[in-house]
């Protein structure tokens, strides 16, 4: 795939700024070493980021001697940016600032029977305008809203190519939701979304490589290589969810039989206590959220049948990690999204356990397995990074005037 210089300079853009934000505030030097660019690059990359107002410059490094190093810090009231979470359960929207913190909050149900496209970008619009409302924060002040929604994304096209758990099909969704948000709008997957939050803030940083499980009513992997997140020649890399995990097993809705998703994902574990205990109290039908926070209240108060289950769960959710430490022998695996977050503890024990008796020894060593650490919606955080790289492309944003300085 070329990339052309405007490419290389967003990229460039945008890795200074992550570092800006991960250690503010940071001398030009620290970011150039950082970075990897050179002190000249980094120099002017920092004038244009104060250029547009997201950063700011915060005094001198203490010095033992020598010339005293101007710091730079990002500018948290520079404006506001949105992520959007649309899960198969939920409509989730967070405000942040250019720090990247949250704001404020908002959600709403997606029932079933409402997954139209219409319909959802219609509750997307609303919790946008919402978080803004709560947030106090003029339209134009959002510098962008970044979006995740499951299945294969276009990203550059901004189409929903095909969600399995909806059957949807090319759907052209950021057209749609252009007809009710005016500001730059930046599609991608929860995939690349919680790959990136734990790259940024969470148990991948500092990390050259990591796998990040997704587990939701949807299952995939985020995958961060060589540090940074690998998108695939198609961005659809990550689509572990949808690999066979039993031969000739469960139906999927992707159309295949004993893939990953059906016996961990929200719906397989519903299947996996519905098969166990099927007059259970735990058991809420059509209710996935309901019936995972039960297995979890179950869990914690010695309920054998709960327990049963998420042995169940992560007994297959181990062996399908272990294939990932397997093939890509990442630093660190990070369990992610909210059915990892309910089930917490008791389920990271117990899958690890299934991956060390699967995976290769060598490997296995290299790798820890842990929770993710993020306390906010990862998948909100992910794509609010989407439109902080939008925004920060080169006609992503217009300079703001500087002191003693006119445009």
């Amino acid at each position: 795939m070329k990339h052309t210089s405007r490419d290389i300079r967003t990229a460039n853009r945008y890795q200074v700024m992550r570092r800006i934000i991960a250690s503010s505030p940071a001398s030009r030097q620290e970011l150039a070493a950082a970075t990897g660019l050179s002190l000249a690059t980094v120099a002017t990359l920092v004038g244009e980021l104060l250029d547009l107002g997201m950063v700011t410059e915060v005094g001198f490094e203490d010095s033992a001697g020598g010339r005293p190093r101007k710091l730079v810090a990002v500018n948290a009231s520079g404006g506001a940016l949105i992520g959007v979470d649309i899960a198969e359960t939920y409509v989730r929207a967070e405000l942040f600032d250019l720090a990247l913190s949250v704001v404020a909050r908002a959600e709403d149900e997606v029932r079933p029977g409402e997954r139209r496209p219409e319909r959802l970008t219609a509750q997307v619009a609303a919790a946008v305008g919402s978080v803004a409302a709560r947030a106090g924060v003029a339209e134009d002040d959002v510098l962008g809203v970044g979006v995740s929604v499951p299945g294969q994304v276009d990203r550059d096209g901004g189409v929903a190519e095909y969600a399995p758990n909806w059957d949807w099909h090319d759907v052209p969704l950021r057209d749609l939701l252009a007809e009710h948000i005016a500001r730059p709008l930046h599609l991608d997957n929860p995939l690349r979304a919680c790959a990136v939050a734990e790259l940024w803030f969470g148990a991948a940083r500092g990390r050259e490589d990591a796998v990040v499980v997704n587990l939701g009513t949807g299952v995939g992997a985020g995958l961060v290589l060589g540090g940074a997140v690998h998108r695939g020649v198609s961005n659809s890399a990550g689509e572990w969810g949808h690999t066979t995990l039993v031969l000739d097993g469960r139906a999927c809705h992707c159309g295949n039989r004993g893939c990953v998703e059906t016996y961990v994902g929200a719906l397989g574990i519903m299947r996996n206590l519905r098969e166990l205990a099927p007059d259970s109290p735990l058991l809420h039908p059509g209710d996935q959220t309901a019936t995972v926070d039960a297995l979890a209240r179950g869990v914690a108060v010695g309920d054998p049948v709960a327990a049963q289950v998420v042995r169940d769960t992560a007994r297959h959710l181990g062996a399908a990690v272990a294939g990932l430490v397997n093939v890509l022998n990442p630093e660190v695996v990070v369990l992610s999204s909210w059915v990892a977050a309910a089930l917490g503890e008791p389920l990271l024990t117990e899958v690890r356990e299934a991956v060390a008796r699967h995976a290769l020894r060598r490997p296995l060593a290299a790798t820890e397995i842990v929770l993710s650490p993020i306390p906010t919606d990862p998948v909100c955080l992910g794509a609010a990074t989407f439109a902080l790289e939008g925004a920060l492309t080169p006609a992503g944003r217009r300079p703001v005037p500087r002191a003693g300085r006119t445009v």
